[in-house]
């Protein structure tokens, strides 16, 4: 059976809706997603580390627009791993475990690797939003259009803008 591994944040999970609301919240600036192509996360939101540190900032990103569908019908067909990374932000690994436990209750515990590395991660199709957890992958590399990696052109990986797009490769 295929072994599909699938990127929580920036895939599953709308940091960018999340982050825009908090730098709001914080500073009163409005910041346009659309203007913010090629510029890293960082630079974006002046904020942003406070932010991902914050408590509570995991627990309630909003869920990616067709994800739950997209990933009920991967679980169903295929072996299917959730694999995000949280040890830099140490405060949200038991968010980001009981905002999949909320969102998506059919992945079980056991489906769901929060590391510090996805260099240890081995399957045969990785979705993931930066190319440096791509780039050690061996299967086939999906990158997961955001912001921050618009601009990447790559032919070792193939663009997919939703999960439903995901579908219709594997």
């Amino acid at each position: 059976m295929k072994k599909v591994i699938v990127d929580m944040d920036g895939v599953m999970a709308d940091v960018y809706h999340q982050l825009v609301q908090f730098e709001k919240r914080d500073s009163g600036r409005e910041i346009e997603i659309s203007g913010l192509a090629g510029i890293p996360e960082i630079e974006a939101f002046p904020n942003g580390k406070k932010h991902v540190n914050e408590v509570g900032f995991f627990r309630t990103l909003p869920v990616m627009e067709g994800s739950r569908a997209a990933l009920e019908y991967i679980n169903n067909k295929y072996e299917l791993y959730i694999v995000s990374a949280g040890m830099e932000f140490p405060n949200c690994l038991r968010e980001k475990f009981d905002w999949l436990a909320e969102h998506f209750p059919f992945i079980s515990w056991e489906q769901i690797v929060l590391c510090g590395s996805k260099r240890v991660v081995h399957g045969d199709v990785m979705i993931d939003d930066y190319p440096k957890n791509l780039d050690h992958f061996a299967g086939e590399k999906l990158i997961f259009t955001q912001p921050h990696n618009k601009l990447i052109e790559n032919e070792n990986y193939q663009r997919v803008h939703s999960l439903e797009d995901v579908l219709s490769i594997l």
